[in-house]
């Protein structure tokens, strides 16, 4: 497969409208890319929490139609980062769009994990409950965002669910860049997956983004990472080599704590 991830630089004096027409520009671009990724909240920087309100959109709203519309014209899988999304009920979410390579919403996520601490997203943004997994010709994906990174048991139940490739946009902060690196590199390891993690670049409401998206194997070994600036990080990895790596070292079948039949 390739990807393509794609480290927006969130500018604030670029309005939304024009940033979303850059990015979907963007996305065109890498015709012949299988998967193309985008980091989460790009629409409105992951720190910009006054924002969120006055930015949130349906699920279908203009960035839908924006992305869904490259997709289609880009014929690749494209994970379009997130949006706050304000759902039915009235309340705001940090949703990820996946499209197919028609233009057609395969999937949404609404992230789990919400960071803050009783701040910002926490408070601001409604919780997601669901998991998501999403299959594409070549493996399955699992759906992860920013804080999620964090926990690894939602990874484990991506893995349960049959994710071999897990995808991760993010806002993540650059003065804990060195946990980012980390922590994708432990849920590749852990799970023996491959890891895909498209951060952005930029400052987000007076905070530096970390940049340095990462593609990591399922061994932990870096196959590429972009710097701190706007980039495109593209990467070819062999979606067979988690079936083999969990073949060659089967630690997830020594599994004990987490299954609903303990092994005796």
């Amino acid at each position: 497969m390739r990807a393509s991830l794609i480290q927006i630089a969130v500018n604030e004096d670029e309005t939304v409208e024009a940033r979303r027409a850059r990015v979907a520009a963007l996305v065109r671009a890498q015709a012949g890319a299988d998967l193309v990724v985008l980091p989460e909240l790009w629409t409105t920087g992951a720190f910009a929490f006054e924002e969120f309100g006055t930015a949130a959109e349906p699920l279908r709203g203009p960035t839908h139609e924006a992305m869904a519309a490259a997709a289609g014209d880009t014929g690749a899988w494209l994970h379009a980062g997130s949006v706050p999304e304000r759902g039915p009920d009235g309340r705001l979410y940090n949703t990820s769009l996946l499209y197919s390579p028609s233009g057609d919403l395969a999937a949404s996520y609404r992230k789990i994990h919400r960071f803050g601490f009783d701040k910002g997203e926490a408070v601001l943004m409604g919780a997601g409950h669901e998991p998501v997994t999403v299959r594409l010709p070549e493996t399955t994906v699992g759906v992860a965002t920013c804080y999620d990174l964090r926990f690894p048991e939602l990874f484990r139940t991506l893995v349960d669910a049959g994710a071999e490739t897990f995808v991760v946009p993010a806002g993540w902060p650059e003065r804990r860049r060195s946990h980012w690196t980390l922590l994708a590199q432990a849920r590749a390891v852990e799970n023996q997956a491959f890891v895909l993690a498209c951060g952005t670049a930029g400052t987000h409401a007076g905070v530096p983004q970390a940049g340095h998206s990462i593609v990591v194997d399922p061994w932990g070994e870096v196959l590429a990472q972009a710097g701190a600036g706007e980039e495109v990080l593209t990467v070819e990895f062999d979606p067979a080599r988690v079936a083999e790596t969990r073949e060659q070292f089967p630690a997830l079948k020594d599994r004990v704590l987490g299954l609903e039949t303990p092994r005796r």
